[in-house]
């Protein structure tokens, strides 16, 4: 009889498994499915039951560098990083043989196919949306396995050297062009000014002889210094209205 209890207590004692709060536990049966348990303590048979944990925290795989030749046939090489979490425990383990390298190797081949059917330019400037499409792909692909992909992140694109100087070129071809029209904005608006202002002096009797020799005495503060400076005739007859000016107010 004490052998009978001992050997209950035994038996009890190494089939006791915990599970934690973020796994659940697949119990196969001699091989077979019979349940899913949850957090916490539970008890299995030893040598007919075994217990399989799974992970339901999101998991991260990185890619590894493909090399992937465009559309356009330009060489690149490109790693991702894949963000999933198991939703479905008992179709993790019973579906696929090892979920996380699945996912990863479906990953690859998605990405590859994607980037394949996209020129160089789309890929540098839609960077969000082509890994949206390869998640949606990879989605659709691991739903049968109880993983649900929740992100997938392109990190790096790798270009040939003479690919890279040639952008470089290019976009300092861009910022000379854009530098050129700044420019050519700022003198345009400066004439417009001028323009303005001319009118305005032209009103004035006087006004652009005035303005003429506000300038001179700038250019040459210094009264010991002589500066030659041709004047138009119309500041000369700027002069002479000004004066007639002066003399019909008095």
């Amino acid at each position: 009889m004490d052998f009978i209890l001992g050997f209950l207590f035994v038996l009890i004692v190494i089939g006791l498994r915990v599970v934690d709060q973020y796994e659940r536990a697949v119990i196969l049966t001699l091989g077979k499915y019979s349940g899913t348990r949850q957090p916490g303590l539970t008890w299995i048979f030893p040598g007919i039951q075994r217990m399989v944990k799974v992970d339901l925290r999101i998991t991260t795989v990185d890619i590894p560098q493909q090399e992937v030749i465009t559309k356009d046939n330009v060489p690149a090489g490109i790693n991702a990083v894949v963000y999933f979490q198991v939703e479905n425990a008992e179709n993790a383990i019973l579906n696929i043989q090892d979920y996380s390298l699945a996912v990863s190797q479906y990953a690859q081949a998605a990405l590859r196919d994607v980037i394949g059917g996209i020129e160089l330019d789309a890929l540098l400037s839609e960077r969000e949306k082509i890994s949206g499409e390869i998640k949606k792909i990879v989605d659709e692909a691991t739903n049968s396995w109880g993983i649900n992909v929740t992100d997938i992140k392109i990190q790096d694109i790798e270009l040939p050297a003479d690919m890279k100087r040639v952008m470089a070129k290019q976009a300092e071809s861009e910022r000379e062009r854009r530098a050129v029209i700044i420019r050519a904005e700022g003198e345009f608006s400066a004439s417009q000014k001028l323009s303005e202002a001319a009118s305005v002096l032209a009103g004035v009797p006087g006004g652009i002889a005035m303005r003429t020799l506000q300038t001179i005495e700038k250019i040459n503060p210094d009264p010991s210094k002589t500066v030659i400076f041709a004047l138009p005739v119309e500041f000369f007859e700027g002069m002479k209205t000004m004066s007639e000016h002066f003399k019909n107010k008095k």
